[in-house]
């Protein structure tokens, strides 16, 4: 089974590849994310290109992750259940609660496939809310933009601990592992380059965040 097949998966969970931002040399950073990726360069694909903004950047890439994941997510939807998985979690010791502070204030307790729906929703609206992803050339971006990306890239931490956690040997039976891990590890070195993630959130990951950031 091909991680880019679709004929798995639960059409609920998969969505539609989002595009980078039009505007704001968006198209032109995203060219320059693909090139240094082909490089196998991971350490580079994730420095701020000299002399472009930060958050141009960060809104690209944002972008790039969440479709990285999404398509990740969306080959073991067929496995991520209610029943397999009633709570979000990350092994015994890591359950995550569902808010979005808006239509759900209250943390509530959800099965693992349903905090992922309702975090895929939320991110989505995010993305194509143009106050806060500008998509025409020239608009700025909001003051509290790092704050949203730093919520949507804690969010998408916590798939990954989901899927390492519950899932990898299903991965490993796919053999899809060399593919996870790469995404796992430029997703790593992007949120340490900018400190988007706080060292609590990634305790769950901890050992391998090290190893791959003593790696590089």
């Amino acid at each position: 089974m091909s991680l880019f097949g679709l004929g798995n998966r639960n059409q609920k969970t998969f969505r539609p590849k989002k595009n980078a931002p039009s505007g704001n040399k968006g198209a032109q950073l995203k060219r320059h994310i693909d090139a240094t990726l082909g490089s196998g360069n991971l350490r580079e694909a994730v420095r701020l290109p000299p002399g472009e903004d930060i958050n141009e950047w960060l809104a690209v890439n944002t972008v790039d992750f969440f479709n990285q994941v999404n398509i990740l997510y969306g080959t073991l939807a067929e496995f991520c259940t209610p029943t397999s998985c009633p709570t979000m979690s990350a092994g015994p010791k890591f359950e995550y609660r569902w808010a979005d502070g808006v239509q759900i204030r209250k943390p509530i307790e959800v099965s693992a496939p349903k905090y992922v729906d309702y975090l895929m929703d939320w991110i989505e609206a995010q993305l194509d809310n143009e106050s806060i992803f500008p998509q025409r050339l020239g608009v700025p971006f909001p003051p509290n933009f790092c704050e949203v990306v730093k919520t949507i890239f804690k969010r998408l931490f916590r798939v990954y601990a989901h899927i390492y956690h519950s899932h990898f040997q299903r991965i490993v039976c796919l053999k899809e592992e060399a593919h996870l891990n790469t995404c796992f590890k430029h997703f790593t070195l992007f949120t340490c380059e900018f400190h988007l993630v706080d060292e609590g959130e990634l305790a769950p990951l901890r050992d391998l965040i090290e190893s791959i950031i003593q790696a590089h």
